[in-house]
């Protein structure tokens, strides 16, 4: 069983579960119906009952144990402990295992490194893993070496004690150099793989701050307020600004980019154990340096 726990209610149960794993809503249904879904440990839910802050939501595994294995994949690991590993997660990199990617992802990177002193609280194919990050985007992301520390960590992100930090390359200027986008986000209905601002969505708020101005570009930092699939991309497209090779939503590919110019710079947490405050940061990848340089010539050539 994989278990997800809620960090803000009162999303149905089936959309809950439908932007946490980015299966379909019928087959989310599909399980809920069969019994494979709990809520706190009770099966008797139906899709459209309200997940509530700090619900633990349970669903039948993607994979089971045995079917995650250890693979050496490198990993930057900014830092270890017994308790947590931050890694600075490198582009096209999937967080965990899933339709269509059984394996090569960072959970298999884990259970090599690691072996099984990994947080299982959240099943087999997520051992580790307290939050994600997208495919493409870059950059720092917390891992849970046991479950204690799981569940400490599940309750800063729930609290909104964790601070994030993003930078990201975005096509066009934003018109104000400092603003908030509040904008609720869900799947869109065309394309499942997409998510979209849409009225019935869940909330989200993104603040965002303008760093550098280009010609046709500009650099931006950005701190997420809530944690919603794709929330930078889509907020940003939704301003019609897409963040730079984000070819999912929009973005221009000139700057070349294997993948959208997000990266996950800095990240601020309380330590499970100790509870001191600590602080990561995580440079930016090459790719994403190059890109910059060819706003920076383009600029000098104006």
């Amino acid at each position: 069983m994989t278990a997800i726990y809620c960090t803000e209610g009162g999303a149905r149960l089936d959309v809950f579960l439908t932007d946490e794993t980015e299966l379909t809503r019928s087959h989310i249904k599909r399980l809920i119906d069969g019994g494979r879904v709990t809520v706190n440990g009770s099966a008797a839910v139906k899709s459209g009952q309200k997940v509530m802050l700090g619900d633990e939501v349970r669903f039948e595994d993607e994979c089971s144990a045995d079917d995650v294995q250890p693979q050496n994949i490198a990993l930057d690991v900014v830092y270890e402990d017994d308790d947590i590993a931050v890694i600075n997660k490198q582009r096209g990199l999937v967080v965990h295992p899933g339709a269509g990617n059984r394996d090569g992802t960072l959970v298999n990177a884990l259970k090599y490194r690691y072996g099984e002193s990994l947080s299982v609280t959240g099943g087999a194919a997520r051992a580790g893993i307290v939050h994600r990050l997208d495919k493409d985007t870059t950059g720092l992301i917390v891992i849970a070496r046991n479950d204690a520390a799981h569940v400490a960590l599940c309750k800063q992100f729930a609290e909104r004690t964790v601070k994030k930090l993003y930078r990201a390359i975005v096509d066009g200027n934003f018109r104000e150099d400092k603003f908030t986008v509040d904008a609720p986000i869900g799947r869109d209905r065309r394309n499942r793989l997409k998510m979209t601002v849409t009225p019935d969505g869940r909330h989200a708020v993104t603040k965002a701050e303008v760093l550098e101005r280009f010609k046709n570009n500009c650099y931006a930092q950005f701190e997420l307020c809530t944690g919603r699939t794709h929330q930078i991309r889509v907020h940003c497209a939704h301003l019609h600004h897409p963040v730079s090779c984000d070819g999912v939503y929009g973005g221009s590919m000139r700057l070349k980019a294997s993948g959208q110019l997000l990266h996950s710079a800095h990240l601020e947490l309380d330590h499970p154990t100790r509870g001191t405050r600590m602080s990561f940061d995580a440079p930016e990848p090459d790719d994403f340096l190059r890109a910059k340089d060819i706003l920076y010539k383009e600029k000098e050539s104006v």
